[in-house]
């Protein structure tokens, strides 16, 4: 995919810039970004992808008026294809689920289907064949149903190592070709990035599921460790990592799932792996 300047990038969104506050229905402030712009720049094929998968959205802050103009509200649950040829920049979503907060809907179920088409529309304008997102509106009499629970995996957090690399290090990533292959979840919590417009924090978890070649868990903790200051979107973090560890360590079998803090209401959780799989449970971790 060849990009001009007819496609929106991060620099030209609202982040790091005072916004206006829209509490009246507006789809025109969703700002969709191209994910070949980050795609292209770390070497990864666009068709076809190297990978399946799905970003988790998360938004804490949803409400609309009832017809008699009483508050209601929802927590939603987004899932956008990794197919996508865009992302939806974090805050113009914020904006835009703030511009419900004045608007009437019938019901729910209107609320579920504006935003299905609005967040469809978003994400897939641009592809030959558009399809749609999913979206699930939990109503508030299911919040006491919302679960809470750490990735499972063995700890990386529990080695005593040193770290020296800040910056993404794939040569950090080895993996031990003359053992007898293994299949191991491996986690972490020390996931840490930076907005690649603001360069405020994103801090995050982080679970890496594989078959293979073992490998060496202390350099894989110092490689999630390296993206300390790194400057990129969520997506696109997850995807150089599934991409950094199937180049470098050559498992069978990857998976790699990022659980990230919410930020504005919102939280992100990008998931890539390398076969068709189903997606894994949106239930948040302790910090998000």
């Amino acid at each position: 995919m060849s990009l001009d300047n007819t496609f929106n990038t991060p620099q030209q969104s609202q982040l790091g810039r005072a916004s206006a506050y829209v509490d009246r229905y507006d789809a025109g402030l969703l700002f969709p970004i191209p994910r070949a712009l980050q795609r292209e720049a770390m070497g990864i094929a666009q068709h076809p992808l190297p990978f399946f998968g799905a970003d988790l959205w998360t938004a804490f802050e949803l409400s609309w008026l009832n017809p008699r103009g009483k508050p209601q509200l929802a927590i939603a649950h987004f899932t956008i294809p990794c197919e996508t040829p865009n992302i939806i920049e974090s805050k113009s979503l914020k904006l835009y689920l703030n511009s419900f907060n004045s608007t009437v809907f019938s019901n729910a179920e209107a609320v579920r289907e504006r935003l299905r088409a609005d967040l469809g529309e978003a994400v897939w304008r641009g592809a030959e064949r558009p399809s749609t997102v999913g979206v699930r509106l939990m109503a508030p009499d299911l919040f006491d149903k919302e679960q809470i629970r750490e990735l499972e995996g063995v700890d990386l957090d529990r080695l005593d190592i040193e770290c020296t690399h800040y910056q993404p290090t794939p040569e950090l990533l080895l993996s031990d070709t003359t053992q007898t292959p293994v299949s191991e979840t491996l986690t972490s919590r020390l996931l840490k990035s930076n907005c690649l417009v603001t360069g405020q924090p994103d801090w995050g978890s982080v679970q890496i599921r594989y078959s293979g070649p073992q490998i060496d868990q202390a350099g894989l903790l110092a490689y999630i460790v390296s993206f300390r200051n790194h400057n990129e979107f969520h997506e696109p973090c997850a995807e150089r990592m599934f991409r950094d560890i199937w180049e470098r360590c050559k498992p069978n079998k990857l998976a790699v799932y990022a659980r990230y803090t919410r930020r504005g209401g919102l939280d992100i959780s990008p998931f890539r792996t390398s076969w068709p799989q189903a997606l894994p449970s949106n239930v948040r971790t302790a910090r998000q």
